[in-house]
């Protein structure tokens, strides 16, 4: 008895040390806090982020001083969300075509955005299938494009060349004394759309509204930066509306010491700050990714975002041959694009391939071999002069080709025909690329269940389209896609299924999870666990019938998956620290299952908190 007591005791005692454990780590949970503000009146309703509209209650009204400054009735939430329907159905009926009717939805979103941030995220997390493509790709990108025109209010932080040797104070200009979030961008590469100069920022606009949407990043903490050094395009150049600065752009050292100064600035002002670079210019992504990611909490998601995701996407594809993840080394991979996301994509295949292998010098150079990097030039082989020091490791040997027929610059065409790949990846931004002759080709693929990746953004630079697909190749492929298109009716009940491979799917958890980790670098390891966890996430049904992308409306769990499976992986490389009550000693003994709870409850919630005045 004494033995049984003392195991009782035992049992008890875990227990209650895991309830603990739990108590302490949910101390902190999101939006459930009374928010203390310092004004009122007619200066908390021109405040978007304590803004309740007609939802104010008549108590507050009184508290407030907001008595007589709103309409008598005091209205739901669901009344506020049916009244924006509302307007967004009046605006769609009096739009004229696609681009018309998605510049409308901006329009009104955006306003929503500007008076009431909590009812814009409300709606946006509720329909996220229907407005995902409206704040980001493809619609982004024309509200990029246009975005001079479209600008009302600013939103988010200006850095330019005229402001160098300032911005260490410049930081203190933002009201916000705690950053969770930042992306930056310089305009230079937005998109498959190029130099967009300061018009740029409307990505980081949007990707952020993706980390409070998907990953429950707090709104009040996440700060779009825009770094205007001046633009290359001739035609912003000369628009009397262009808003940044109009001259070219800096280059060399020049160029370098400015993103250096806006590096040190914010991270001096917000230590713990996580940020994400977004649509830099190839020549810069990889070098400033190099020069920065093991000093500072940083991630480019353009090569590592994509990365991930693409990697994810072809372990899925393995998976719906009816094989294991780990014949992925067998795979035959022809690469359209080596700029920054196609040589991301190469490095993280070719690393996962290796691990797969054993992780040593014959591993890497095993999985070298499997992958055919074709750019506009064609082929790239040891041949090629003034070869990228990214893209040198995958030039295939001049020997080897000339066997096959091949050469130095052989076409796509040609390169498909002749390797018969399992995958046909695109990362190119040249829509249309993968044409009814190259499909055609592609047919001869040696896999019993092909794959094609159609992955450039916006819509208008996928290399095909489902239809042209499955029409051309057959019914039995796996398609994806970085923009969203309907999936295709097959006929007979058959559906051919158009996966969205978008990096929606990994950079809201890679995020969330470093930030609620307190790592102080992303590792390899990190952002390798969360393209796993990705490929991991659909079930063998979904994976055979040619799902290998979950939907979007499923993606708030999915970002609490990803983002667990990054702290469990920053708790293994002992890069851990904690993150607020939370110490790393308590982190690293939660199990998988506290894990996503301490994710789940530190996930910002859109509803409207209960507000507080207080004298300053």
């Amino acid at each position: 008895m004494s033995n049984f007591s003392s195991q009782v005791r035992l049992s008890s005692n875990l227990i209650r040390d895991a309830r603990y454990r739990i108590s302490r780590s949910f101390t902190t949970i999101e939006c459930h806090r009374p928010t203390i503000i310092h004004k009122k009146g007619v200066d908390i309703i021109h405040n978007p982020w304590f803004n309740k509209g007609t939802a104010f209650s008549m108590t507050e009204r009184d508290r407030l001083e907001l008595r007589g400054l709103l309409p008598t009735s005091v209205q739901t939430v669901e009344q506020q969300i049916e009244r924006f329907k509302t307007d967004l159905k009046r605006i769609q009926m009096n739009a004229r075509d696609g681009d018309t009717i998605s510049l409308a939805k901006w329009r009104i979103l955006n306003r929503l955005h500007d008076r009431n941030e909590t009812m814009y995220y409300k709606i946006l997390i509720n329909q996220i299938n229907e407005y995902a493509p409206i704040v980001y790709t493809p619609t982004v990108g024309l509200v990029c494009q246009k975005y001079s025109g479209l600008f009302r209010r600013p939103r988010g932080m200006y850095f330019s060349a005229a402001d160098r040797g300032e911005m260490m104070s410049m930081v203190y200009n933002w009201p916000a004394d705690q950053v969770d979030m930042i992306v930056v961008t310089d305009g230079s590469g937005v998109m498959g759309l190029g130099d967009l100069g300061v018009q740029g920022i409307g990505i980081a606009i949007g990707k952020l509204d993706l980390y409070v949407a998907a990953a429950g990043i707090n709104p009040q903490r996440v700060l779009p930066i825009m770094i205007d050094v001046g633009t290359n395009n001739e035609k912003l150049l000369k628009d009397p509306l262009y808003l940044g600065l109009q001259e070219h752009r800096l280059e060399g050292e020049e160029y370098v010491s400015i993103i250096d100064e806006f590096m040190e600035a914010v991270f001096n002002r917000w230590p713990h700050v996580i940020v994400q670079f977004e649509d830099f210019q190839r020549k810069w992504a990889s070098k400033l990714l190099h020069r920065y990611r093991n000093t500072y909490r940083m991630f480019n998601d353009d090569v590592q975002g994509t990365a991930g995701v693409a990697v994810a996407g072809l372990l899925g594809a393995v998976r719906a041959q009816d094989k294991m993840m780990i014949d992925f080394p067998k795979q035959n991979i022809v690469v359209a694009g080596a700029g920054n996301a196609g040589v991301g994509v190469l490095k993280a295949a070719r690393r996962t391939m290796a691990r797969m292998l054993g992780n040593n010098k014959d591993a890497f150079e095993s999985a070298r071999s499997q992958f055919w990097v074709v750019d506009d030039n064609g082929l790239i082989t040891e041949e090629r002069t003034n070869i990228d020091n990214d893209v040198k490791p995958f030039a295939r040997k001049a020997k080897e080709i000339r066997r096959r027929g091949l050469n130095e610059g052989t076409s796509l065409l040609e390169v498909v025909q002749e390797v018969k790949p399992d995958v046909l990846l695109g990362l190119s931004a040249v829509g249309g690329l993968f044409s009814k002759e190259i499909l055609e080709v592609f047919r001869g693929s040696t896999s019993t269940r092909p794959a094609i990746f159609a992955l450039s953004n916006p819509t208008t630079n996928a290399e095909c389209t489902p239809e042209e697909a499955f029409s051309i190749v057959g019914k039995n492929i796996i398609f994806a896609s970085g923009s969203p298109f309907k999936n295709v009716d097959l006929g007979g009940g058959e559906i051919g299924y158009s996966n969205l491979g978008n990096n929606i799917y990994l950079f809201p958890g890679i995020g969330l999870g470093t930030l609620l980790s307190g790592a102080r670098i992303i590792s390899d390891g990190m952002l390798q666990a969360a393209a796993e966890c990705l490929a991991e996430y659909m079930t063998e049904d979904e994976v055979l019938k040619g799902i290998i992308y979950p939907p979007i409306s499923r993606i708030r769990d999915i970002t609490k998956a990803v983002a667990a499976a990054v702290i469990s992986e920053a708790i293994q490389e002992r890069i851990a620290e904690g993150y607020r009550e939370m110490t790393p000693r308590e982190l690293k003994r939660l199990s998988k299952e506290e894990i996503l709870l301490h994710v789940e409850n530190n996930m910002w919630k859109p509803d409207y908190p209960t507000l507080i005045f207080k004298n300053e």
